[in-house]
């Protein structure tokens, strides 16, 4: 069955399945038919030179053979010219978009034939951006740079047997080459350019070559799973937030107020979180298509175009003390400022448009239209980016006025404070050197990374809901254990997992995939991959199952605005614990592995990896789960626990007790008044010498 419009129909998985083997089609086909309803990308503006521009259509050419160019060619330049990227449209498949069962898939092996639906469930329209453009995520995040890379890559899937491995180069399938079976089956990375080179405007010019692409990070690693990806950490992020800033328990958010933007990719799960949460979540966004498409899925249940409407019922839901997720269709700075006009009381504040991406359509100024604003973005770059720059003072200094009044606010790791730092908006000099913490300095880090706790997902590749609702099951049986037996210093985060995992059904969180996730330590991680795999090997799971994580993690990600943001000792700017991290799954018994630069804070600004590894009940997949997980996790703590965090410093040490052939290198911590005075008297010597 393939679903079209919401429908079901039947469909030949013979034909499906011979079109993924053939790769390139034998003739050059007839162009898909486009769905006004789904949302495309803004135009880019790499400004390449002439010879430049021969050059990207040259790149492209080169994926067909030389009898098609004569009439591939204007195509492609005309794409170029109008789009700044080759898309390659005209080769977008004509079937149905979606994650089907994994015996649908043409594959030599298992691993290969979860790959290829982890990689449809990226590109799927109810889960990605914008599809046509083959990006899933965060206004830029890529699954591949063009639509041959996709057909190719899926030929070379149908075809991989378990002695190959097929590489990617952002998105470009190089090819299948030689290996073992204890090889991973696919190595990824994505935007793996010189340091001196990795500046927004290179990348511009190297996607619009076709040589590089932004991969963010679950897009360009195939383990995107829709907003649920991001729903429970922002569910935590709130949680915490409640019981740091608000002094409040559980149930501490009842009445209380959350303002935000962004309903695109990894934003959208903010309003359903906030419901989870028991707050009145309001978010802003200024385009109709994410917007109505959340509330379709029932991930928005309210919208307002009105603010003065929008205002009188937030005091009714604030008056009712009832949970309510409500979407302004418009831009967040006129929410901002009006609220800060009213003097209405605000308790949480952030932000989650795509600022990492702020001139090409992550962030639009307050005071054009959409459309003015995408016409701006080609038409005057330089003007665009002005108009951003004032917007974000604005946006600023109305949460200054909001904040001085008592609202708490914080930056999501989107790359907010940097882009307005470098607006000129007054965003002071707090922690980080901003006025505004990091939420994984405050919350995220101290609670959950340096224990080891981070977002651990799975996919059930049969497609089978009740499949999902019996994993959900065997996670909450392996965590009500170890909340009984859980020290006091984490057993708050295996509660609030528990009760998450519990709830998980009722709060429908599936978008694409039967897919799910909660956040685990290393002993979590490794029982619940161990019971997953016993019970495929017992049969009570038919197919196998996907593990993976968010790049968001205790070890996956170095980025000194976000993941790394609480890591104190200097090292915050170094990535060696991404690549380690990177490494080390790969020869642990992971199925993929990938490495980015970019992702979430920008190009240039982070450094991420990520894994998926096919759980397919034998004894040697249990046996990779154990080890390889326990890595995923310990290299991260390992690290933290050598800045001195005292979270890592308590996890580690647990972790090397209860495996012996674990042995970490711990700090000694200095007397912070022996150093001063040392260096004091250091000073003085050198100025008698003087």
């Amino acid at each position: 069955m393939i679903r079209v419009g919401g429908l079901a129909m039947t469909v030949d998985v013979d034909s499906f399945q011979q079109r993924l083997r053939q790769g390139i089609p034998d003739a050059i086909p007839d162009p898909p038919h486009e769905n006004q309803g789904i949302d495309r990308a803004p135009q880019r503006e790499p400004r390449l030179s002439p010879e430049e521009s021969q050059l990207a259509l040259a790149n492209a050419l080169r994926y067909f053979k030389a009898a098609w160019h004569e009439r591939l060619a204007p195509e492609f330049a005309a794409e170029l010219h109008a789009e700044g990227h080759i898309y390659m449209r005209r080769f977008r498949p004509h079937y149905p978009m979606h994650a089907r069962p994994i015996s649908d898939y043409p594959a030599q092996t298992p691993q290969a034939a979860a790959i290829m639906l982890m990689i449809q469930n990226n590109l799927d329209p109810v889960v990605a951006q914008f599809p046509y453009e083959l990006i899933t995520y965060g206004g830029n995040g890529g699954v591949f740079q063009n639509w041959a890379q996709y057909l190719l890559t899926m030929k070379y899937l149908s075809e991989m047997t378990d002695e190959q491995t097929l590489v990617l180069y952002s998105g470009h399938p190089l090819g299948l080459f030689p290996s073992s079976p204890e090889a991973p089956r696919l190595v990824i990375t994505n935007g793996m350019v010189i340091p001196n080179y990795s500046s927004s405007e290179q990348f511009e010019k190297l996607h619009a070559l076709g040589v590089t692409q932004y991969g963010q990070m679950t897009a360009g690693s195939f383990m995107y799973i829709g907003p649920q990806g991001i729903v429970h950490g922002t569910t935590i992020t709130l949680l915490g937030a409640a019981r740091q800033y608000l002094g409040q328990g559980d149930d501490g958010l009842r009445g209380r107020v959350f303002v935000s933007s962004g309903l695109g990719g990894m934003s959208g799960a903010q309003a359903k979180a906030a419901v989870i949460a028991g707050a009145i979540g309001i978010i802003a966004e200024i385009n109709p298509a994410p917007l109505h498409k959340r509330h379709a899925q029932g991930w928005l249940m309210e919208v307002e175009e009105d603010l003065d409407q929008l205002l009188g019922r937030i005091e009714r839901a604030r008056r009712d003390k009832r949970p309510v997720s409500i979407g302004y269709l418009g831009n967040v700075v006129d929410l901002w400022e009006r609220l800060a006009e009213e003097g209405f009381e605000v308790d949480l504040g952030s932000d989650q448009t795509s600022l990492h991406n702020p001139y090409h359509g992550g962030y639009y100024p307050v005071g054009f239209s959409l459309d003015a604003s995408r016409r701006m973005i080609k038409q005057d770059p330089a003007g665009f980016r002005e108009a951003v720059h004032a917007s974000l003072r604005r946006q600023v200094a109305a949460i200054n006025l909001l904040a001085d009044r008592g609202m708490s606010f914080w930056d999501y790791g989107n790359a907010f404070l940097i882009q307005s730092r470098r607006a000129g908006a007054d965003v002071g000099d707090g922690a980080g050197g901003f006025r505004y913490p990091s939420y994984v300095e405050d919350i995220m880090g101290p609670v959950c990374f340096d224990y080891g706790f981070g977002p651990f997902r799975w996919v059930c590749t049969s497609g089978d809901p009740s499949e999902l609702a019996l994993t959900d099951e065997i996670a909450a049986g392996v965590l009500e254990q170890h909340a009984a037996d859980a020290p006091d210093e984490i057993r708050q985060q295996v509660r609030d997992n528990l009760r998450w995992i519990r709830q998980a059904g009722e709060n429908q969180l599936v978008v694409g995939s039967e897919a799910r996730i909660l956040y685990a330590d290393r002993e979590g991680r490794q029982a619940i991959a161990i019971a997953f795999n016993r019970a495929i090997r017992e049969g009570r799971i038919r197919s196998p199952i996907v593990l993976g994580r968010d790049h968001h993690d205790v070890s996956g990600t170095d980025s000194p605005w976000r993941e790394t943001a609480n890591i104190r000792d200097g090292s915050r700017f170094t990535a060696d614990m991404a690549v380690h991290n990177f490494v080390g799954d790969a020869f642990r018994g992971a199925t993929w592995v990938s490495l980015h630069n970019g992702g979430g804070v920008g190009w240039g600004e982070v450094i991420n990896g990520g894994f998926g590894l096919v759980l397919d009940g034998s004894e040697r997949a249990e046996r990779d789960a154990r080890s390889m997980l326990c890595w995923d996790v310990a290299n991260g703590l390992a690290r933290r626990a050598w800045a001195r965090n005292s979270g890592a410093l308590f996890a580690i040490r647990r972790a090397m007790e209860a495996e012996p052939r674990m042995q970490i290198t711990v700090p000694a911590e200095a007397s912070r008044d022996l150093v001063r005075r040392a260096l004091e008297a250091a000073e003085g010597t050198n100025d008698s010498r003087g």
